[in-house]
């Protein structure tokens, strides 16, 4: 263990509306500093960024009020709304251009146990590249965020993306690891897959997740779909290798149901019955054609999003 060493901490918090929490957010993480700071575990010189995604609310205006009272708050605003995971893109990048030994990144409603930050830095000061946040259980989602959640680690484990199980954004990583995700161009890099797949040392933290402080998740359903989308289109090409394997099977299939068609007509000079049966397997075998053009389509829409390669997030202003 490094105990000499004090890295200077950089927590990152992307925030869009979240006037309602901001204080009592910036309030508790700068304690988070000092009683880390005061038990020689972090530099004097560790701050908050803070990232505003577009807020409409006095985000923004509660972010720049600290930053004239504390230096140990910065910050960017965004010319409009780019979406959770560029925020924390823009986070990572911010900090690592001011200057981090580590960087934690965390939910600007703490449901996330902002306690166990420390035990991220005492996983670091060990040797750990990145450490992860693992949520306990999830009793404070919805029957349907449950189950959805466990079918995407699920098929992101089948399709060889090995994401731990309720594996969260709330995790520490270093410089080292911030210096690899420059060389990563991607415009939408799945962050998640990407500090899972990079692999350097990995340590995991267990902790539990609290009721939201005040206001409302901004994570709805659509947004969560597209995050699953962009982790599977990014990490793995199996769903393609399945669309090619159920062509072969539907080819032979239809080759199987002709064959018997013209043996009937040339040997028993009949027309074989059944046509109920045909109808059926047409309209199947038509949607999996529909469903398999659909999961091309994703891919394409993917590959197209990345050749315009227009930048992941504009920054209106920033605090350093």
């Amino acid at each position: 263990m490094m105990s000499e060493f004090k890295p200077i901490l950089a927590i990152v918090i992307p925030c869009f509306n979240e006037e309602l929490c901001l204080n009592t957010t910036i309030d508790r993480l700068l304690e988070i500093l000092h009683d880390l700071s005061a038990k020689n575990k972090i530099s004097e010189k560790s701050y908050l960024y803070l990232v505003d995604d577009g807020s409409t609310d006095k985000t923004w205006e509660i972010i720049s009020g600290y930053h004239e009272q504390n230096p140990a708050v910065k910050g960017a605003k965004f010319i409009r709304n780019f979406g959770n995971q560029k925020a924390l893109i823009a986070g990572y990048e911010g900090v690592r251009d001011i200057g981090c030994d580590c960087a934690v990144s965390i939910d600007a409603d703490l449901q996330q146990d902002e306690f166990s930050i420390e035990t991220f830095v005492d996983k670091f000061r060990d040797g750990a590249d990145i450490v992860s946040g693992i949520r306990n259980s999830r009793d404070t989602d919805t029957l349907f965020k449950k189950t959805t959640a466990v079918m995407f680690y699920k098929l992101m484990y089948i399709l060889g993306a090995k994401i731990p199980m309720n594996h969260s954004d709330f995790r520490l990583v270093s410089k080292r690891a911030l210096d690899i995700m420059e060389m990563y161009p991607e415009k939408y890099l799945f962050l998640r897959g990407f500090f899972n797949d990079v692999g350097l040392k990995t340590a995991y933290v267990h902790f539990d997740v609290k009721p939201r402080m005040a206001g409302e998740s901004k994570f709805n359903l659509v947004k969560l779909m597209g995050l699953a989308l962009n982790g599977i289109t990014s990490f793995s090409v199996v769903p393609l290798r399945i669309v090619s394997v159920l062509g072969f099977i539907m080819a032979f299939v239809s080759f199987v149901i002709g064959a018997e068609t013209v043996f009937e007509k040339i040997f028993f000079h009949n027309t074989p019955n059944g046509w109920a049966t045909n109808i059926i397997l047409l309209c199947f075998f038509g949607g999996i054609q529909i469903c398999c053009l659909g999961i091309i389509g994703e891919y394409v829409g993917q590959v197209y999003r990345e050749v315009k390669a227009r930048p992941r997030y504009i920054k209106e202003t920033e605090l350093k």
